[in-house]
């Protein structure tokens, strides 16, 4: 049977025929396809409608802070630091080596204080009533406690104070409270089975004030202390302030977070501390903290800052502090601690780091603190090992006697051939284990200065005091009957 169709016009036809069949199934592949790009878009965007809110809810506070952080890593602030001191009234040194009394440094951010002050404080005695007497050296601390109740009616003052027990008075906090104060008491006893022992105040968000000094008439003529003011470095305050509000925190809350929020986190650490300029000096610059259950994010411990700046000294490490003991001071049952004893012991054996302990002695003094002591002078062998340990008395006359919780070496700082830490607790474990406490580290070693670097200047204070006749070589005899 013949076609009546040629066969190139049946080719022809056939072509045309598949073409337009997979001209088609192009044609459907692309609908297709549009067609999922359309589901997937609106999915999309149905679910950017849900969980943007959220995004923005739980993130707006700490994306804000992580930018603010990240900025300060550049700090720019003109930072300036000062050593401050209290030197008790009576003891003279036989050296031109003097800074600014803690007092006159007090006054000072007092007045200048235009927007606010946080404090935090062990606890509050600027007057001399709990001693029920008239003595005329209380009157720089009842000054203090009149210009802070001035100022509590013209700008925010917030203050965090340990819980006091029954034996603590509570008139001066009354005082500030009745005058506009904000003052929230923090049970440390039932959160962490310490107290708050902390000693820092912040001036305006830009200026503050760290050390051994409480808030105590006799922390300003009877007492030898030892701080430092840093002023205009708004970064620092920032980062002191988020310790601050860990603190005022835990009067809202029976237990400490488990994990602390993100605005409480710190860049800042003995890993990467911050960088900034004091008195025109480059410096690296943290803030440690204490115990480890108040250490948020990125902050250093302060055990952990201790044994960092020990275990960084080349040449020397010196301390002095009112208590030495390698024991839980404070507990129910025995307990021994050795992290700072042991650190000291190696770097003095593995490096033949040069190590003074200038420790303290009063009628408080724990005497199981003197067979401590003595095993640490122990070690000294003039060709091997170089350990030395002094005791530091503060001498009273008969009228000084008489002043409860007096005369005596308050300090709480080290010093090494590196670094200042200028802290505010005792060096036994319970102030780092278990209460809260709070240090300044500064390390100004690579920078090139032509004014004496707070670490030179504290140096010359520890040198001072190790050298004057307040001093005395601890042996086999020393005792707090004999020396205190």
């Amino acid at each position: 049977m013949k076609s009546d169709i040629p066969y190139e016009k049946m080719l022809d036809v056939e072509l045309s025929r598949g073409e337009a069949h997979h001209g088609s199934q192009k044609y459907y592949r692309c609908l297709i396809i549009l067609t999922c790009l359309t589901t997937v878009l609106l999915i999309l965007l149905s679910l950017q409608s849900l969980l943007v809110p959220m995004a923005t809810s739980s993130s707006s506070k700490s994306s804000g802070q992580q930018k603010h952080l990240l900025i300060r890593e550049t700090c720019t602030d003109p930072c300036r630091i000062a050593l401050v001191e209290s030197i008790p009234e009576g003891l003279v040194f036989n050296s031109s080596i003097a800074h600014q009394s803690i007092y006159e440094a007090w006054l000072n951010l007092i007045s200048g204080a235009q927007t606010s002050l946080d404090i935090a404080s062990f606890y509050w005695t600027l007057t001399n009533k709990d001693t029920h007497t008239q003595e005329a050296t209380a009157d720089q601390g009842q000054q203090i406690l009149q210009e802070l109740g001035q100022l509590s009616g013209k700008v925010s003052v917030r203050i965090a104070v340990d819980k006091p027990s029954g034996t603590k008075p509570l008139d001066d906090i009354s005082f500030l409270v009745a005058s506009g104060a904000d003052v929230r008491m923090v049970n440390m006893r039932e959160l962490t089975t310490g107290v708050l022992h902390t000693k820092f105040w912040i001036v305006d968000k830009k200026h503050v004030y760290i050390g051994s000094a409480n808030m105590d008439w006799r922390s300003l003529t009877q007492v030898k202390e030892l701080g430092a003011v840093v002023y205009d470095c708004s970064c620092l305050a920032e980062d002191l302030g988020k310790i601050f509000e860990a603190y005022w925190f835990l009067n809202q809350t029976k237990t400490v977070p488990a994990h602390w929020p993100s605005n409480y986190s710190t860049l800042y650490n003995k890993d990467t501390p911050m960088q900034l300029s004091l008195n025109g000096t480059d410096a690296s610059v943290y803030l440690s903290s204490s115990p480890p259950s108040l250490c948020a994010e990125g902050r250093t411990s302060d055990v952990q800052s201790i044994l960092s700046v020990i275990a960084d000294a080349q040449q020397f490490v010196y301390i002095a502090v009112m208590n030495y003991l390698p024991t839980m001071e404070f507990s129910s049952h025995k307990r021994y601690w050795t992290d700072i004893d042991d650190q000291l012991r190696r770097v003095a054996y593995e490096r033949r780091v040069r190590v003074r302990l200038l420790i303290s002695c009063w009628e408080s003094t724990n005497p199981i603190m003197f067979p401590f002591l003595r095993s640490l002078a122990s070690l000294q062998d003039k060709n091997k090992l170089d350990v030395q340990v002094k005791i530091f008395t503060v001498p009273s006359d008969p009228q000084q006697k008489k002043i409860p919780f007096a005369r005596v070496n308050h300090n709480k700082y080290m010093v090494t051939d590196k670094v200042a830490y200028i802290g505010t607790s005792n060096w036994s474990g319970d102030y780092f284990v278990n209460t809260a406490g709070s240090a300044l580290v500064v390390n100004q070693t690579s920078a090139q200065s032509t004014t004496p670097t707070v670490q030179e200047q504290l140096q010359e204070v520890f040198e001072r005091d190790w050298d004057s006749q307040y001093s005395t070589d601890i042996n086999h005899r020393t005792n707090r009957k004999v020396v205190c």
